[in-house]
């Protein structure tokens, strides 16, 4: 087949545009040939499950899955009992991104907070437990808290175990949407364990995808109520891939070595630099502060639309629409310095 697009082509609309890293195409090449078990029977699947046991805790289970979406709804139905209902700040991707599927496909309960750049702090969980007990309402029962959340921010070691003290304190579990959990890790100098198992996360959507993999994400529990339903839940919920080889392949290319880190830390540099450069002019300034891969900008639209023309983004860049722009893993100086030249002539 011939190439179809231009692949000398890079955009700042997201980290999804980006292709594959060379090691992760690699290893799906390595994984082909011959026949295996299916359905996560396979050596690569369950060298992925080792490694997800000497990183979270040996009694942690991961099953692989394809995508960000599928990987949410199969966590927090893991997680959450039919009464309940899951609390989470009102940006998260879960309420904001997901086409309703948690509502729609697990039939379950948003509960949403008010957040500060995303981030939801302890008394917001206090606050929503005290519907705990009525039969009135919808109990909430999970905390799901995005890592990186959808404002670009991270929450650190520290921060994350002050809200899985607050919402255990009532009983809840805790999920963290990790789709950028390596840009939180190399953000924060925490490794994945400090930001998971050590904080006290019962359930992690575990990323790739959005880091250099083709189709990956894994969903690994550690509440051992979570665990016992997860692998009886992710057929029903489309998740169980009979050639799971090919998705194991990319997670272990991605995690087992440093390449999950290398990747995340290059893209939340450059985001770095461009957010330095673009508020270095006239009109512009962030909407967040910069703790990832994503900047955030208000500016002018004389400004903005030329560059998007040329570079494609997300949002308006006013202050109830910023303007984002991502970095990703295969990112280069030059694709940041053209952006920034482009800008400064305008300005």
């Amino acid at each position: 087949m011939n190439t179809l697009h231009d692949a000398a082509r890079h955009v700042f609309a997201s980290d999804n545009s980006s292709g594959v890293h060379p090691e992760v195409m690699a290893a799906l090449l390595a994984a082909n040939g011959g026949h295996t078990d299916a359905y996560g029977a396979d050596e690569y699947t369950l060298a992925f499950g080792a490694w997800a046991r000497s990183v979270f805790g040996e009694d942690a289970v991961a099953l692989p899955v394809l995508n960000g979406t599928g990987a949410n709804v199969l966590a927090l139905q893991a997680a959450t009992p039919r009464h309940g209902a899951v609390v989470c700040a009102a940006s998260a991707h879960i309420n904001t991104d997901e086409a309703a599927a948690p509502e729609r496909s697990a039939g379950l309960k948003l509960i949403t907070l008010e957040h500060e750049h995303g981030k939801l702090v302890p008394d917001a969980v206090h606050a929503a437990a005290r519907a705990l007990g009525s039969q009135h309402h919808a109990q909430p029962t999970t905390l799901s808290l995005s890592n990186v959340t959808e404002a670009g921010t991270a929450y650190t070691p520290t921060e994350l175990a002050a809200l899985s003290a607050a919402a255990h304190e009532h009983g809840m579990l805790v999920h963290v949407d990790g789709s950028r959990l390596s840009h939180a890790a190399a953000h924060t100098g925490a490794g994945l364990r400090e930001l998971v198992s050590d904080a006290g996360v019962d359930v992690l959507s575990l990323g790739a995808t959005k880091n250099g993999a083709m189709l990956a994400e894994a969903v690994i529990a550690l509440h051992p109520l979570a665990a016992a339903a997860l692998p009886h839940l992710r057929k029903s919920t489309t998740q169980l891939v009979s050639k799971q080889r090919f998705v194991s392949a990319q997670l272990l290319a991605m995690f087992e070595g440093g390449l999950w880190r290398e990747n995340a830390a290059r893209a939340n540099a450059l985001a770095a630099r461009l957010a330095a450069g673009l508020t270095e002019l006239p009109g512009v300034k962030l909407a967040h502060p910069v703790q990832s891969n994503a900047v955030f900008v208000q500016a002018p639209a004389a400004l903005l639309e030329p560059l998007r023309s040329r570079f494609s983004f997300h949002g308006a860049g006013t202050a109830a629409s910023p303007a984002r722009l991502m970095c990703s893993f295969d990112t280069q100086d030059e694709h940041v310095s053209a952006l920034l030249e482009a800008a400064a002539s305008l300005a």
